[in-house]
């Protein structure tokens, strides 16, 4: 009996330790705010997001960058603008990333965390305690 138990206890042990149970993040996300959806992909070692569309780019595909820090940047479109770089870690928590946010222009520090297959939270920090939390729901 004794036995028994210690196998099925070492069986659960290496189920939940697999990679194949961890949440992969790449997709198509839902963003709480503006009708956002971003695809995050797998950027070499690192992950990364590139805006795909939003009220704003549904109202006008032609809107801009406007409110970017960098004047040299403010003509670019906001349709498939990269505004996630170098995320890294895994399998459910990636750190030191870089988040544009483009309704205000300014980059933050940010981290992603799995919640589960279909839910994901993005913290992005100016300087912390200073941060602020989305949850994102996986559309594909």
């Amino acid at each position: 009996m004794k036995t028994k138990i210690m196998l099925a206890a070492a069986a659960l042990a290496a189920a939940l330790a697999s990679p194949a149970l961890a949440a992969d993040p790449t997709g198509l996300w839902q963003t709480p705010t503006n009708g956002g959806q971003v695809r995050i992909a797998r950027c070499g070692q690192a992950l990364c997001g590139t805006l795909v569309t939003s009220n704003h780019i549904r109202a006008d595909a032609d809107v801009r960058d406007e409110h970017n820090r960098d004047t040299a940047l403010r003509s670019r479109t906001l349709r498939n603008l990269p505004m996630m770089t170098g995320f890294t870690g895994g399998p459910t928590e990636w750190r030191n990333g870089s988040v544009y946010n483009p309704a205000d222009g300014r980059t933050y520090r940010g981290t992603i965390t799995m919640t589960n297959d279909n839910s994901l939270n993005l913290r992005g920090c100016v300087v912390a305690p200073l941060c602020k939390t989305q949850t994102w729901t996986r559309i594909q």
